[in-house]
């Protein structure tokens, strides 16, 4: 009922705008006519609109782009069953009640609860994979899938991450007509050309894509559920419905999932253009864990960090950062009795090397640490005070 209204209120602003027009110069088209009738009608004949035979098929820059990804850019219904309220219709009474077998077994309906997107990753089998975020899901009682040429099939969850807010999706592998590329989200730079294709505001705007840039290549947040994330910033558009959507390169590969937007500051003063994507390196770290466990087991350091790169001085200084370092993984608290606190970590030390590499976001602290297995033992190089220390830290589980 909502859409219908809202379709009536663009098609009734549409029709005001034209009928308008017509009203207001109507008389001096008709005037103008009268006058000039046989100069308009030569005019008309010799100097007539053509259409271009030249007209380039794809004008667009990013059309290629599109094209690489657009049949792998699915719609992801969350499916929920809503309340069984019984009434004393005289239908309910004699049981001539339309509604399917769950209504009668007093489980409810299911009906479409939300809407978000999805990328098809990889054919495998008999299967069918699908890369979205957590939070469409969610308390789903049902998923379904709606794919670029109409057809809705069901899915089926094959694990959820609720820290990367990451999820896979399984369909049969016969609805699979495109599979979408992973590019290196660490090759990513500022000023860059990137779409974001996805579902705006439901199935009823599919494969929408909007063009932006990419603001900030590895940008740390803290989501809602406090986690500390570092993600890609880009100021394409993105609305409810692109969540578990594309973010694309020039070269048509994925290198985000879009997963959230910032709509407000925390004093309130609205924003714009400011989307955010989990980076593609990451992702391929998780949907792969999940494909072949279901879950995500993580070892863990047992410590609160966040990436240097990207703070800027005075904030460094309101969160009390004293080192020098550009690049680095600072540590603003350690867990007691975690791995890092029995190996000898403290908070103010900053991360630069485990087992040998380089380390300069979350994003590639978490790869490297979930190429582990809880109770490996990595090598950490740390910098503290100015001093280079080396550490061995036992992994535990999270």
């Amino acid at each position: 009922m909502k859409n219908g209204l809202v379709k009536t209120a663009v098609v009734g602003v549409v029709a005001g705008i034209i009928g308008g027009g017509v009203s207001y110069v109507a008389i001096d088209q008709i005037n103008n006519a009268n006058l000039n009738n046989n100069s308009a009608q030569t005019s008309v004949t010799s100097n007539s609109a053509k259409l271009s035979k030249k007209s380039a098929k794809t004008s667009g820059a990013m059309t290629p782009a599109y094209n690489n990804v657009k049949g792998a850019v699915v719609s992801v219904i969350n499916m929920k069953r809503q309340a069984n309220n019984k009434s004393n219709s005289l239908f309910d009474l004699f049981g001539d009640d339309d509604d399917d077998n769950s209504n009668s077994q007093g489980k409810g309906k299911l009906q479409t609860y939300s809407e978000g997107s999805g990328v098809i990753y990889m054919k495998s089998g008999k299967k069918g994979y699908i890369v979205t975020n957590n939070h469409v899901v969610s308390g789903s009682d049902k998923v379904q899938v709606m794919l670029t040429n109409g057809k809705t099939v069901n899915a089926r969850i094959v694990g959820t991450d609720e820290t990367t807010d990451l999820a896979v999706l399984a369909i049969d592998a016969s609805y699979v007509s495109q599979t979408a590329e992973f590019g290196d989200s660490k090759s990513l730079a500022p000023g860059q050309n990137v779409i974001a294709v996805g579902s705006p505001l439901g199935s009823e705007y599919a494969s929408t894509v909007t063009q932006g840039i990419i603001s900030a290549p590895a940008r740390n947040i803290t989501t809602s559920s406090a986690n500390e994330q570092t993600v890609i910033q880009t100021d394409a558009a993105i609305n409810p419905g692109n969540s578990g959507g594309a973010l694309v390169n020039s070269a048509g590969q994925v290198i985000g999932i879009n997963s959230m937007k910032l709509a407000q500051s925390s004093d309130g003063t609205s924003v714009e253009g400011m989307g955010f994507a989990i980076p593609s390196n990451e992702v391929v770290t998780i949907v792969n864990q999940l494909v072949k466990k279901g879950k995500i087991t993580r070892p863990q350091l047992g410590v609160k960090v966040i990436a240097l790169e990207g703070i800027p001085d005075s904030y460094k200084k309101r969160l009390n950062i004293k080192s020098d370092l550009k690049k680095g993984i600072y540590v603003s608290s350690v867990t007691k009795r975690g791995s890092a606190a029995e190996a000898g970590i403290k908070s103010g030390d900053v991360i630069t090397k485990v087992d040998n590499k380089s380390v300069s976001d979350v994003a590639s602290l978490h790869s490297i640490l979930y190429s582990h297995k809880v109770g490996d033992t990595v090598n950490l190089s740390v910098n503290r005070d100015g001093k280079m220390l080396n550490l061995k830290v036992k992994l535990q589980a999270n």
